[in-house]
């Protein structure tokens, strides 16, 4: 059976809350700002599949390879950021992911070749990979328990915005006929706002759980008494997370896989590779290229492809008020059913060749159960499950697992859809029945437990 914490269900007196402080709310929301890079960078390319294939002249194998070759990126980029995040800290990690967004999207757009392109995309997918490890892992490491879910949920609420947003862009550049050209074009604007996070993250601090790894108490007290602390006490606080640690016993070099990790270690890559397994980055990066097979045109497509993302949008944001309420089991499990649902439809509605609305409201069903569901709860669940000593690396194995996951399926969907679209529809479906077990029989529940006390609910000493 699933695992139930004694103080889960329990309302948190509200004279006990930290403060919700706008300096806590700005930090978030930078660190977010990697979140929409990485949703942009991610479904940027949706409107660019068909030029991509003229250009350099692809088949379906290598087309799919030409969108997996960020994703190739992702996986070396998420397995790698945890340790860079713990010996140089988790600002100085985003820092760097800002630079490696600026130069990839400027690369893309000035490609030369087939080989730069891929290149560049490569190197956009080191940075996405990274994102998706620091940003929740920053956030979480600032946020009081009580407003952890939604804070950290902002990043995935910024993902989905910045998939939004690419889906727009590319909507708003196709509309402006700039011929031959034009898909540079949309993957060259996403330089601006990489630039801006890099500029921002200077003025946020560092995370105090890293400061007090290090043993820069003074400097951990001053980011627990602006973000809030559990305890109420910046002193208790400091002293939890140094018994958490342990560090005079445990090493934040010690091994990692190890029993001691090995309950945590399990439902990250149970979490990462559920995520995938529904199929959302497949639809996410061939929308337009869907609903073209469904029948509708060019800017048809890519109109469709921006309700989408703009369904994702507001289920996310439902979602990121009431996940520290409502609680995370509970949105997997109404997740999981959509999944089912819309899936099914899509399924049927390629089997039957009856695509039209039927089509479109069944992707619906299933982006707006991805927004409430998983989408919503991944990063803040994974960011939540380690100790602190590990948590960077814990962080970039779940997040290792979700973009390895999601080059397999998104470079295998062009050719499955090809032969027959419903197969890869009933093939994801089939794989959230098996979420749905998984989180009615396993998944423990972790709103309003502090880091600490997770850890400690999970046995590990």
């Amino acid at each position: 059976m699933h695992t139930t914490y004694s103080n889960t269900d329990a309302v948190v007196p509200a004279a006990s809350k930290p403060p919700f402080t706008l300096y806590l709310l700005g930090c978030t929301l930078v660190a977010a700002l990697g979140g929409l890079l990485f949703g942009f960078d991610t479904a940027v390319i949706s409107g660019t599949t068909d030029a991509l294939r003229a250009k350099f002249a692809l088949s379906d194998n290598l087309l799919g390879f030409t969108v997996a070759s960020a994703l190739i990126g992702t996986i070396l980029g998420s397995i790698g950021a945890g340790r860079p995040a713990d010996v140089f800290g988790r600002r100085a990690a985003l820092a760097a992911l800002g630079v490696i967004y600026v130069v990839s999207s400027l690369g893309c757009a000035f490609s030369w070749d087939w080989w730069s392109f891929l290149g560049f995309r490569f190197m956009g997918g080191l940075a996405v990979g990274g994102a998706s490890v620091v940003s929740p892992l920053y956030i979480a490491e600032i946020s009081p328990a009580c407003y952890r879910g939604r804070m950290v949920a902002i990043t995935q609420f910024n993902v989905v915005l910045g998939i939004l947003l690419a889906y727009l862009s590319n909507w708003l550049i196709g509309g402006m006929h700039l011929g031959a050209n034009e898909w540079r074009w949309m993957f060259g604007v996403m330089a601006a706002p990489s630039l801006v996070f890099f500029l921002l993250i200077f003025l946020t601090p560092q995370s105090p759980r890293w400061l007090v790894a290090r043993g820069r108490l003074e400097e951990a007290r001053v980011v627990l008494e602006r973000c809030g602390s559990d305890t109420g006490s910046v002193e208790e606080e400091i002293r939890e997370i140094q018994h958490s640690m342990d560090l005079a016993h445990h090493s934040i070099s010690e091994p990692f896989y190890c029993r001691r990790y090995m309950k945590p270690i399990l439902l990250a890559v149970a979490m990462g590779a559920f995520n995938q397994l529904s199929g959302i980055n497949a639809v996410l990066y061939y929308t337009p290229s869907i609903f073209k097979m469904a029948g509708a045109g060019v800017e048809s497509a890519l109109l469709q492809s921006v309700i989408v993302g703009f369904t994702m949008l507001v289920f996310t944001m439902v979602a990121m008020v009431i996940i520290d309420h409502f609680g995370r089991r509970k949105l997997m499990i109404i997740g999981s059913i959509g999944y089912i649902l819309g899936l099914t439809g899509a399924a049927y509605a390629f089997y039957a060749k009856v695509e039209g609305p039927l089509l479109l409201v069944s992707l619906l069903v299933f982006i707006a159960a991805h927004g409430f569901g998983q989408g919503a709860v991944i990063w803040v669940f994974i960011s939540e499950i380690f100790p602190n000593r590990v948590r960077a690396r814990g962080q970039a194995l779940g997040s290792f697992t979700h973009w390895a996951m999601n080059a397999g399926i998104s470079w295998t969907f062009p050719i499955i859809a090809a032969a027959a679209g419903w197969m890869a529809f009933g093939f994801y479906a089939l794989c959230m029945v098996g979420q749905l077990v998984w989180v009615l029989m396993v998944m423990p529940e972790t709103k309003g437990v502090s880091l600490e006390k997770i850890q400690e609910e999970l046995g590990i000493e």
